[in-house]
């Protein structure tokens, strides 16, 4: 039920947002019910949204899109929905530019289905996911860390949560996503490494950009600290 809208808030709130992940032209996967461009002038460094969702063509592929096409790639509760997450998450990253950030929301197994698979909520899940277990309660779960490991040196993760600030544990089984507040979901967001980040081993200073030793820029001129 919204979950999009139900993230606004707790990402308003977070500066890197505004200046790191929500930043050039992007792509709104599986946005079409509850899309991110509706609070655009909440993060202005959003220039442009795309949605893109099954009239468009399958998520899983994302044919006709060219690789590094967009600074951002977002995803709100889709990833759930395709027959091969992996490859999803592959192509989602694929046409990321390097430097931009794949933002993907998708719900945890234990606050979501709740120890029954297939789903009684959304009998349309595919899989369902875990930040990591050794073991889970079904044979479809999927770990959240192995997802991201799969898409190789270029994946820098910026952040993994579970989103249960509203979710409560205490209550009797049933989908606390209904509710105008509840997430049962895991936020995950990864930068794209740029081939010469790879190469050296990091995201390290660029050696161009050096201080003199009373503290100014060499090339700006601007003294720092």
């Amino acid at each position: 039920m919204k979950e999009c809208s139900k993230s606004i808030v707790r990402r308003a709130a977070d500066i890197n947002f505004a200046i790191r992940y929500f930043v050039g032209a992007g792509i709104d996967i599986g946005g079409a019910p509850d899309p991110l461009w509706l609070y655009r002038e909440l993060f202005p460094s959003m220039r442009d949204v795309r949605v893109w969702d099954l009239a468009d063509g399958d998520a899983q592929f994302m044919a006709g899109v060219a690789d590094a096409s967009f600074d951002f790639v977002h995803s709100s509760h889709c990833l759930e929905h395709l027959h091969d997450a992996e490859q999803g998450l592959f192509n989602w990253f694929r046409i990321l530019k390097p430097g931009g950030y794949l933002i993907v929301t998708v719900p945890e197994e234990d606050m979501y289905e709740q120890g029954i698979f297939p789903s009684t909520f959304n009998p349309d899940h595919k899989r369902s996911f875990t930040i990591f277990k050794e073991r889970s309660w079904h044979d479809h779960s999927c770990n959240v860390l192995d997802l991201v490991r799969a898409l190789g040196g270029q994946a820098d993760i910026q952040k993994i949560q579970r989103l249960d600030s509203t979710y409560r544990y205490g209550l009797p089984r049933f989908d606390q996503t209904l509710t105008p507040i509840g997430e049962a979901a895991i936020e995950f967001i990864i930068r794209k490494r740029p081939e010469d980040e790879v190469l050296r081993g990091g995201r390290l200073p660029d050696p161009s950009r050096r201080l003199t030793p009373d503290g100014f820029h060499l090339l700006t001129g601007v003294k720092l600290g």
